[in-house]
C-alpha cells in the first residue's frame, strides 16, 4: 500500500498490528498504531499493549497506555486487567495501586480471572513488604470525604501480611468477615462542583422565560435541607385515571414523611401555576402559604422546566431528590454524565404509595463497587448472577495484624448473625440521615416516571411566589 501512496485506515492497521504482536513484536505493532494519529482505537493499540503485558516488559506497557491516555482513549477492564497483571508479576507496588483504582472506575465488578491477578497480588511477598505502618488518621479521613466515599487513593496502609477471603456483605453494608462497613460511594468533590455548574449553565441557556440566577441566590440563603421533592412527581404518582388530577394529599404526605425522619422540612419544587391553582382551593392556602413564609415550598416561575430547578438544588447541596423519574433526558445533555448513574444512586429516593401510606425507597447501604477503607482494607466484589445483592461474593483483604483485634471484637457478632443475614430478604435501602418508619424498606425496583408538566408563558400580571 506504501508503494501504491495508498493511505492503511485503521481497520488495516489494526489487522497488520495484530499480525505483529502474534510474531512477538510489541515494537512494530505500538508504531504502527501510533501512525493513525487520533483515529486509534482501544483495538488499535491493543495488540502491542498486550504483546508488552505477556512478555513482561511492564515499562513498555506504561508507554502505550500514557499515548493512549495522551490521544483521549479509555481502557477497558481487558487493557486494566493485562496491566495489572504485568505489574503484579514485576512487583510494581505504585501500579498495582493505581491500576486497582482504575479497575474501581471502570468496572463495577470483576470476573474470577481478574480476582485470581488480584489475589496473587495480595498473596505475595512484595505486598507484605510495602505499606506505612503508621497515617495521618484525619487526612485519610478527609480523603475520603474528598473523594466521595470508599477509597482514599494516599497508597497502602499498614504492614504486614495479608489475610485474602472470600465473603458476603450483611444488607447493612458490614463484611461478615472482617466487620468492616462499606459505604455508598459519591462522586467526589471536584465532580459535585463540575456537575452542578453544568446543570445551571444548561438551565440558564434554555430556561428563557424563567430566572434561575435567581433561585441560585435564594438556594445560597436557604440551604439548610436534607431532601428535595419533586413535588409535580409525587402529586401526579397514579393519578392518570378518570377524573384524577394532582394529588395535594400525597405531597403532604411525603413531606411530614420526610420531616419525621429527618427532623428537617425537605425543599418542595413545585410549579408556579400548580401553586396558584392550590391557592385558590380554601382548604390548601393555609397550608400553601405556611409552606411558602417558612421556605418550604419554591415556586417555579412561569414558562420553565422544574426539572432544572430540584436538580440542581439536590446536587449543590448533596441532597437526596424524591422522585420517580428516572432522568434520562438529562444524561446525555450533561457534561460528566460518566458519574450520573453514580450520583443517581447515591442520592434518588424512589417511592409507592399503599392505600395513601408513602414508602419511601432509599439508596442502598452500600455500592458493589471495589472499595478502599481508611483502615487499609480492600473489598472487591465478583461478578456473576446474584438473586440478591447479600448473596454475592466478594474478596475481603486485611493485614493479619491489624485486623486481629477487630476480628475478635466482631467474632461471636458475625458467627451469631452470619445465617440469620444472609437469608435476610429485605433489601439494603438506608441513608445517612434517613430511615422509613413505616417499614416501607423492601425493595429498591422502579416505578413509573413522573408526567412532564411545562407552563404556559407568563402575562405582564404573573408574579412568583419564590419568597
Amino acid at each position: 500500500m506504501g508503494l501504491c501512496n495508498v493511505s492503511p485506515n485503521e481497520a488495516t492497521v489494526t489487522a497488520v498490528a495484530r499480525l505483529a504482536a502474534a510474531s512477538g513484536d510489541g515494537d512494530k505493532a505500538f508504531e504502527l498504531a501510533k501512525g493513525v494519529g487520533k483515529n486509534g482505537k482501544l483495538r488499535t493499540y491493543g495488540p502491542g499493549l498486550f504483546c508488552f503485558c505477556e512478555m513482561g516488559e511492564a515499562d513498555k506497557a506504561y508507554e502505550v497506555e500514557e499515548h493512549m491516555r495522551f490521544i483521549g482513549l479509555q481502557l477497558e477492564e481487558a487493557e486494566l486487567i493485562g496491566l495489572l497483571k504485568v505489574s503484579v508479576e514485576k512487583d510494581r507496588e505504585e501500579k498495582v495501586y493505581q491500576y486497582l483504582h482504575k479497575l474501581r472506575t471502570s468496572i463495577r465488578s470483576v470476573s474470577e480471572s481478574a480476582a485470581e491477578i488480584i489475589q496473587s497480588w495480595f498473596g505475595g511477598e512484595m505486598a507484605t513488604k510495602v505499606g506505612l505502618p503508621n497515617w495521618d488518621m484525619d487526612q485519610v479521613k478527609e480523603a475520603i470525604l474528598q473523594n466521595g466515599g470508599g477509597w482514599h487513593g494516599l497508597g497502602w496502609l499498614g504492614k504486614g501480611k495479608w489475610l485474602a477471603q472470600r465473603s458476603q456483605i450483611a444488607p447493612d453494608g458490614r463484611c461478615l468477615t472482617c466487620g468492616e462497613q462499606l459505604v455508598c460511594v459519591d462522586i467526589d468533590r471536584a465532580e459535585t462542583e463540575r456537575f452542578a455548574e453544568s446543570v445551571a449553565s444548561l438551565a440558564m441557556e434554555r430556561e428563557v422565560h424563567s430566572n434561575f440566577k435567581e433561585f441560585q441566590d435564594w438556594l445560597e440563603k436557604h440551604s439548610d435541607y436534607d431532601a428535595v421533592v419533586d413535588a409535580a412527581n409525587v402529586g401526579l404518582y397514579q393519578q392518570n385515571f378518570a377524573e384524577g388530577g394532582f394529588s395535594i394529599p400525597q405531597l403532604v404526605t411525603a413531606v411530614k414523611e420526610l420531616h419525621s425522619t429527618s427532623n428537617k422540612w425537605p425543599l418542595v419544587i413545585l410549579h408556579n401555576k400548580r401553586v396558584h391553582a392550590l391557592l385558590e382551593n380554601a382548604g390548601y392556602r393555609e397550608l400553601l402559604e405556611e409552606w411558602i413564609n417558612e421556605k418550604i415550598l419554591y415556586g417555579t416561575p412561569f414558562g420553565s422546566n422544574d426539572d432544572w430547578y430540584w436538580l440542581y438544588a439536590a446536587v449543590k447541596h448533596k441532597c437526596l431528590i424524591v422522585t420517580n423519574d428516572e432522568m434520562r433526558d438529562h444524561i446525555f445533555e450533561l457534561l460528566g454524565s460518566s458519574f450520573f448513574a453514580r450520583w443517581k444512586e447515591r442520592h434518588q429516593v424512589k417511592y409507592t404509595f399503599v392505600k395513601g401510606e408513602i414508602k419511601l425507597l432509599m439508596p442502598p447501604t452500600y455500592s458493589v463497587v471495589i472499595q478502599e477503607s481508611g483502615k487499609g482494607s480492600w473489598h472487591v466484589p465478583l461478578a456473576g448472577e446474584v438473586v440478591e445483592e447479600s448473596s454475592r461474593t466478594w474478596l475481603c483483604f486485611t493485614r493479619q495484624t491489624s485486623c486481629e483485634s477487630d476480628n475478635k471484637q466482631h467474632a461471636s457478632v458475625v458467627e451469631a448473625s452470619r445465617v440469620s443475614e444472609l437469608d435476610q430478604i429485605a433489601a439494603p435501602c438506608h441513608s445517612d440521615s434517613f430511615t422509613n418508619q413505616n417499614g416501607g424498606l423492601n425493595g429498591c425496583s422502579g416505578l413509573a416516571g413522573k408526567r412532564k408538566e411545562r407552563s404556559p408563558s407568563p402575562s405582564p400580571s404573573d408574579t412568583s411566589l419564590q419568597s
